[in-house]
């Protein structure tokens, strides 16, 4: 099932740019290269957000990140991905957090390290990315890093589905539930209960960051 998991979140990552686009948009100074990437023109995006990300602008990070790990425009370099990806991520970028969390995981560009996956997954899950819930679900639901936790896997699960699109919503929503099968009424109680009592953490500041 795990594979099952993953496949999944692979296939949303492929498919979706995690709105960073949007975010970047509302930002002076990111409009015209966030413009260029959400028209596909990848070679302009990434003349106009590289400058941008070597002096330390998060968003443009992150969206360098998406265009190597998609191979946009560029041959795709998952470690160059994943370089951008931290960068923006020790800034506090939780879409950045999450898609590391995710080449942790995988082991895309980086070794593969579950404990390193949790870490950033609970991160930015902490700051209401649904990637990152459903990436934080996987990890207490196998035991991966941690000690296996049906709980906290399930609070996840329907935090993401709570927070997401529907291409979240439905993955997040089969988890939950596939989980659920193997817990007790008290447990699903306590998962709900830790849920509607969980509130999303502002942006982490890079001092905070590892």
């Amino acid at each position: 099932m795990k594979t099952r998991i993953k496949a999944g979140l692979i296939a949303l990552v492929l498919l979706t740019s995690l709105a960073v686009p949007a975010i970047a948009a509302s930002l002076d100074g990111l409009q015209e290269g966030a413009t260029a990437f959400a028209h596909q023109d990848y070679a302009a995006a990434l003349r106009l957000l590289r400058p941008l990300a070597e002096t330390g602008s998060p968003q443009a990070m992150t969206i360098l990140g998406e265009i190597f790990y998609k191979g946009q425009g560029v041959p795709q370099d998952y470690a160059e991905a994943a370089r951008w990806y931290r960068k923006a991520a020790q800034q506090g970028d939780a879409h950045a957090m999450a898609n590391l969390g995710l080449m942790n995981d995988l082991g895309q560009g980086v070794p593969q390290d579950y404990a390193e996956a949790g870490t950033w997954y609970r991160k930015a899950a902490e700051q209401g990315e649904p990637l990152a819930m459903v990436g934080l679900g996987e990890i207490f639901y196998h035991g991966l890093g941690v000690p296996q936790d049906y709980v906290q896997a399930h609070k996840w699960y329907d935090l993401s589905a709570a927070n997401s699109t529907t291409k979240f919503h439905d993955l997040a929503v089969k988890d939950r539930d596939l989980v659920a099968g193997k817990m007790t009424a008290a447990q699903i109680a306590e998962a709900q209960r830790l849920a509607r009592e969980w509130k999303p953490t502002s942006a982490l500041s890079p001092k905070r960051m590892p």
